[in-house]
């Protein structure tokens, strides 16, 4: 069975100054680095999920922008793939499922931002689809959310959607503990 590592939406406006900066971006987009650094040497698929927002009133994300532009730190190499996606499950109107089947990829490492949206709408769709996943919960951020007169604290936020998908939908592992299974 082959693998594949996807790369969900590194992108700048996560980062520090963007427009929908996440807690703990620089540290995640670093681990997706020794990830992909792993992958690459393996001879591995890495593939990029770039979130291109179409949403009307939208702030972050945009077309033609640097915010939406993926992030220096993880950026591709010539001739790795990057699907374009508007929702935040990446198989929603893209190629994803195609390019994975035509190439007998099941086995996916997940990684990117953010923790409660598309690493969770990607991850539950993969597994409909009869993908074992494994989630790099460190190469992984999210933001605080709130709700009513509530904010739940990104760290909280988190955890709860990884244990969320930990058993059922995927494996949630370290960065160092996937490498180490490669």
């Amino acid at each position: 069975m082959d693998k594949a590592l996807l790369i969900i939406d590194i992108q700048n406006d996560y980062f520090p100054g963007g427009n929908c900066e996440l807690k703990g971006s620089p540290e995640a987009a670093q681990k997706a680095r020794k990830l992909i650094d792993a992958f690459r040497s393996r001879g591995s698929h890495v593939i990029y999920i770039q979130h291109l927002s179409l949403k009307p009133g939208a702030s972050y994300l945009l077309p033609d922008t640097f915010g939406a532009r993926i992030h220096e730190s993880v950026y591709p190499n010539q001739g790795e793939i990057v699907f374009e996606k508007n929702y935040p499950n990446s198989f929603r109107n893209t190629q994803l499922l195609e390019y994975l089947s035509e190439r007998q990829l099941r086995q996916l490492y997940i990684c990117g931002m953010m923790t409660h949206m598309c690493i969770d709408s990607t991850t539950r769709a993969a597994f409909d689809f009869a993908f074992n996943c494994t989630v790099a919960h460190d190469a992984c951020a999210t933001k605080d959310l709130k709700i009513e007169e509530r904010t739940i604290p990104a760290e909280s936020v988190h955890w709860s959607i990884l244990a969320a998908l930990n058993g059922m939908f995927a494996k949630v592992q370290s960065t160092d503990e996937i490498i180490s299974t490669l």
